[in-house]
């Protein structure tokens, strides 16, 4: 039971980081609406969300084995960004590489640091995998996920119009997209996986 809660949490608290990357480079580039909410913060009562956060990844672990959750998108205003254009992108770049960086982080330190117990490299294995899988997943250019904002700026007129259209039925479109999905990222995961942790 130890492991199922630890990746419910290990998921949460990357989420959590994920989010709070945005409104750090929000801030950052010029746009303080993040901190001014109070999400500005890695205190997980700030960003938790008791869909996307508990009841989605509970749900989905003891019925598929499979483990994906989001925590409150982070607000911000992009009309206050230096570069209305693209900024955007950077903001929207921060939460996935932030994932990113956390599994190159974990990855090597087990690939290098001499642990020796088993029971924590799994543990530790389990906070690479899930940030892989942060990453992977929200670079997808699906509307709502991180994806469709990095590409929208370079994307002809018709195409923006759809996406923006395309947003409010965004998160329907992306669960149903990594359910049928997640086989392929799996071997994406697991190729990555190896590259950091050997």
């Amino acid at each position: 039971m130890t492991l199922p809660i630890f990746t419910i949490v290990a998921l949460i608290i990357s989420a959590i980081v994920h989010e709070y990357m945005h409104g750090w480079m929000a801030n950052e580039l010029g746009d303080p609406t993040a901190k001014n909410a109070g999400r500005l913060t890695l205190n997980p009562l700030a960003h938790l969300d008791l869909w996307g956060s508990i009841v989605l990844p509970i749900f989905l672990y003891f019925s598929t084995g499979f483990i994906f959750g989001y925590a409150k998108p982070v607000p911000y205003n992009p009309y206050n960004l230096r570069d209305p254009k693209y900024d955007p992108v950077k903001v929207a770049l921060a939460g996935p590489l932030s994932n990113l960086a956390l599994a190159i982080f974990f990855g090597l330190f087990i690939r290098f640091v001499p642990i020796g117990n088993e029971f924590l490299i799994s543990l530790l294995g389990v906070i690479v995998v899930i940030n892989l899988i942060l990453f992977i997943f929200n670079m997808i250019p699906l509307p709502q996920l991180d994806g469709s904002r990095v590409i929208f700026p370079f994307l002809p007129k018709p195409l923006q119009e759809f996406y923006v259209r395309a947003e409010s039925f965004g998160m329907i479109i992306a669960l149903i997209f990594i359910l049928l999905a997640f086989p392929f990222v799996s071997v994406a995961v697991n190729f990555l996986f190896k590259l950091m942790a050997g």
